[in-house]
C-alpha cells in the first residue's frame, strides 16, 4: 500500500529512474532474534526489526511497536511514512519503524523489560542521537522508553536522554508529549472545519479508537465545543446523539479498560459507526479501515486520520470520485507526535525544558502552516490531499538526495 502511493506520486511528480528507486527503497532493514527468559523459567525466542528508511536529511526517527502481528514488511511500511511525515513537517529526520512480534498484554512488566533491554543491545551499533530515534508507539509508552535511554546510557557511560524520546519528564521528557498526536489531530480538524466554512462549535465527532491517540483527539474536540457521538475501541463502539460525556468516560475506561457498557450511551456496531452521519470522522486506531466497500457509505464531511494508513488506495479512488469529504493525509493529520519528539529532541540537546504552553503553541504553528502548504497545493494543482501532501514531501526528499549526490 505504502509502495503503490509511493509510485502514484513519483508518476505525478515525474521523478527520474535513478530518484526514484533511491527514494523508494529503505536505507537499512535490521532483524534481529532475541532470547528472553519468562517468569515461569521458559526461554523463547522473540523477533524484532528496525527500519531506517533514509538518513539523508538527517537522523531516522520513529515508534517501535509490541504487536502480535508486527512484521517487517509492516514495519518498512510505516518507515517510509514516517519519512514523508517528518518531510512534510520540515522536521530534519528521515523516517524509521521498529517493532517486536510479542503480545504485551499477556507479559509481565519484568519480561517486557527484559525484552526491551535485550532488543537495545542488539540493535546498539545501528542507534543514536544523530543516527535513529525511538519512540513509544502501539503497544510501547514512556516507561518502554526509560529502558532503552537506561540501556543506552549504561554502555555509554553517561545519561544519554537523546536516544529516544517520548520519555517520562523525570528522565528528560517533554511536557505535552503525551497528549501530542490527538491533539494534532483535534486542531488540524478544526482548520479543517475552517477551511470549508464550518463551524466548529456545535459540529459533531465520530472517533474510532480510545487509545492515546483517539482519547486526546476526543478531550481537544470537546474542549473546542465539538459534539462527540460515537466512541469505539478493540472491544466494541458506543453511540449518543447529542453527545458523549468524554471525562465521564474516561473515568469509566479508567475502571473497565473498554468503553463497552458506558451508561450514557447506546452500544452500535464498530462498522456500522464509521458510516454515521457526523461533521469528523477520525480514525484513530487501525490501518485499512475506511475500504473501497465503505467508502462510498461515509457520510462525514472531514475525514482525520489519525491511524497510520486507515485509508486504503480502493477508498482514496472512491474518495476522490465523491470529492465532498475533505480529507487530512495521516501523514499530516498525525504528524503532532513526531513533531512534539523532534521538540523533546532539541530540548534534549538544549539542556532546557519548555513548558506546556510553549509546546503546544509550537506544534499548532507547525502544523497550521503545513496544513495551508498542502490545501494550497491541492487546489492549485487539482489534485487530492492525500497527493498534495505526499508530492510536497516526497520532492523535499528527493531534491535532498539530488543535492547531496550519490557517493560512488
Amino acid at each position: 500500500m505504502a509502495a503503490a502511493q509511493f509510485d502514484r506520486v513519483a508518476d505525478f511528480l515525474n521523478l527520474n529512474d535513478e530518484l526514484r528507486e533511491r527514494c523508494k527503497w529503505p536505507k537499512r532493514l535490521i532483524s534481529v532474534t532475541m532470547p528472553v527468559k519468562l517468569d515461569s523459567g521458559e526461554v523463547k525466542v522473540f523477533f524484532g526489526h528496525r527500519v531506517q528508511h533514509h538518513l539523508t536529511r538527517g537522523p531516522v526517527k520513529g515508534g517501535l511497536r509490541y504487536h502480535p502481528a508486527v512484521d517487517l514488511g509492516e514495519v518498512a511500511a510505516l518507515a517510509m511514512w514516517m519519512n514523508w511525515k517528518c518531510a512534510l513537517m520540515d522536521l530534519p529526520y528521515g523516517g524509521g519503524k521498529g517493532g517486536i512480534t510479542c503480545d504485551p498484554r499477556s507479559m509481565s512488566i519484568g519480561e517486557l523489560e527484559r525484552l526491551t533491554r535485550r532488543f537495545t543491545m542488539e540493535i546498539l551499533p545501528f542507534i543514536g542521537p544523530e543516527i535513529d530515534v525511538m519512540a513509544p508507539d502501539m503497544g510501547t509508552n514512556e516507561q518502554t522508553m526509560a529502558w532503552i535511554t537506561d540501556t543506552y546510557s549504561t554502555h555509554a557511560g553517561y545519561l544519554v536522554p537523546s536516544i529516544v524520546t517520548g520519555k517520562p519528564l523525570g528522565l528528560q521528557g517533554s511536557a505535552g508529549r503525551a497528549q501530542a498526536t490527538g491533539h494534532g489531530v483535534a486542531f488540524l480538524a478544526s482548520s479543517a472545519l475552517h477551511k470549508n466554512n464550518l463551524p466548529v462549535e456545535g459540529a459533531s465527532a465520530v472517533i474510532q479508537g480510545f487509545g492515546n491517540v483517539g482519547s486526546h483527539t476526543a478531550y481537544t474536540l470537546a474542549s473546542y465545543g465539538v459534539k462527540i457521538r460515537g466512541i469505539s475501541d478493540v472491544q466494541g463502539a458506543i453511540w449518543h446523539d447529542r453527545g458523549l460525556d468524554v471525562h465521564a468516560l474516561r473515568e469509566h475506561v479508567a475502571k473497565t479498560g473498554t468503553v463497552v457498557g458506558f451508561a450514557n450511551a447506546e452500544p452500535i456496531d464498530p462498522d456500522q459507526l464509521l458510516c454515521q452521519p457526523c461533521d469528523v470522522l477520525a480514525p484513530c486506531a487501525l490501518d485499512r479501515v475506511i475500504t473501497g466497500d465503505n467508502a462510498g457509505k461515509l457520510q462525514c464531511k472531514i475525514l482525520a486520520e489519525g491511524a497510520n494508513g486507515p485509508t486504503t488506495p480502493e477508498a482514496d479512488a472512491v474518495l476522490d470520485q465523491r470529492g465532498d469529504i475533505h480529507v487530512i493525509p495521516d501523514i499530516l493529520c498525525n504528524a503532532g507526535g513526531v513533531t512534539v519528539s523532534y521538540f523533546e529532541w532539541v530540548q534534549n540537546f538544549q539542556h532546557f525544558q519548555w513548558t506546556e504552553r510553549e509546546v503546544l503553541s509550537k506544534l499548532e504553528t507547525m502544523l497550521q502552516r503545513s496544513f495551508e502548504k498542502v490545501t494550497s497545493f491541492a487546489a492549485r494543482q487539482g489534485v487530492s490531499q492525500r497527493v498534495a501532501a505526499q508530492s510536497i514531501a516526497i520532492k523535499t526528499v528527493a531534491d535532498a538526495k539530488a543535492q547531496r549526490g550519490m557517493f560512488p
